[in-house]
């Protein structure tokens, strides 16, 4: 849906699909001599900021959403909802044709905003139409954990993604590497190094080390440290990951309070902290100002939470959202593609 025509919405462009707007057009994303610049190539990198932001919102409704259902939005997230709020931030044109984001002093190098609280403000309308997984909150208001199936394997993702985000907040340049924008490398990895305050605090607050926390601090760190990877020096960019640490071990408690299920701490981690990453970055970015921010953040936010929670609410009435208990009980891997993902656990079933 991006390549059909949520790219065209973003940046502009008279024609309606990437292939003719992205190729056959103008340049886009801010070039000063199309002659040199390849729209195609922005694309393919455009393209991986959109799937991140519906990746969140998988981690968000796990184990009780209907694949279908989920696809649908899908649709809708990567065709409309991100593109409009991308047009009007790093597309540079007027949100509803009233006032412009980067004139008002809002900024955004790689997507703190952008990308990932948009994600978890589209998996917050969902998970609040969806509802707890069974089991999850007791009738007195007790909260029950339900651990993940391979930690491991979880550690492995969040290395994965870690390495990832060089080219996520490096490959935001728009260049080349070289000796002057070399730095947001060095200071996103520095952002990011900050797991373990987010662990310290787990164990405070826990009476125990936690894995999954360590996983989610160093997530938050990376996130809080995308807004604004350039400026910052390194001992601020390990200062910023750290509040980002502390901040979502805070939020995921918060969210356990309020019954909001968030399997994977993806709403903490990508909206809340992306929040702060939002806020950070007039501490050392002197074109962007607090309000802009502010409001920049609000936009986005408003937009992507109404648009999204309006979208699942018809699919919700069309088709359903959720599985059925026994469903959700066996295993949705079982239900919806008619396999186990972990066989080893679980009982044969025909």
């Amino acid at each position: 849906m991006y390549m059909v025509c949520g790219y065209s919405i973003m940046y502009g462009g008279g024609e309606f699909t990437m292939f003719l707007a992205g190729i056959v057009g103008d340049g886009v994303s801010g070039a000063e001599d199309p002659a040199t610049y390849a729209p195609s190539a922005d694309f393919y990198f455009q393209v991986v900021f959109v799937a991140a932001a519906m990746s969140i919102v998988s981690g968000a409704v796990a184990e009780r959403m209907k694949l279908w259902a989920f696809l649908a939005f899908a649709v809708v997230m990567t065709g409309l909802i991100y593109p409009l709020e991308g047009r009007w931030t790093w597309g540079g044109e007027p949100v509803f044709g009233i006032y412009t984001l980067g004139d008002l002093g809002f900024s955004d190098f790689a997507g703190s905003g952008i990308v990932h609280m948009a994600g978890a403000a589209a998996a917050l309308a969902g998970v609040l139409l969806l509802g707890a997984r069974k089991g999850k909150y007791g009738k007195q208001g007790q909260i029950y954990a339900i651990p993940g199936a391979n930690l491991p394997l979880a550690t492995l993702g969040t290395f994965i993604l870690w390495l990832g985000w060089f080219g996520f907040n490096g490959g935001s340049v728009l260049a080349t590497s070289s000796v002057e924008n070399a730095s947001v490398h060095e200071y996103q990895r520095g952002g990011g190094r900050r797991t373990d305050c987010r662990n310290d605090l787990a164990r405070i607050m826990f009476g125990k080390a936690d894995l999954t926390m360590a996983l989610n601090g160093a997530l938050a760190g990376l996130v809080a440290i995308t807004a604004e990877p350039s400026t910052p020096t390194p001992l601020l960019a390990t200062l910023f990951g750290a509040m980002g640490g502390l901040l979502v071990v805070l939020s995921i408690v918060t969210m356990d309070k309020l019954k909001i299920d968030d399997p994977v701490g993806a709403i903490s981690v990508h909206g809340v902290v992306g929040l702060l990453g939002l806020l950070l970055v007039p501490v050392t970015n002197d074109s962007a100002s607090f309000s802009g921010q502010i409001i920049g953040a609000l936009t986005i936010f408003v937009w992507v939470f109404v648009a999204s929670f309006a979208t699942w609410f018809v699919i919700k009435r069309v088709m359903g959202m959720r599985v059925s208990a026994e469903e959700e009980y066996d295993g949705v891997d079982l239900a919806e593609c008619g396999m186990e993902a972990y066989p080893e656990f679980t009982n044969a079933t025909s």
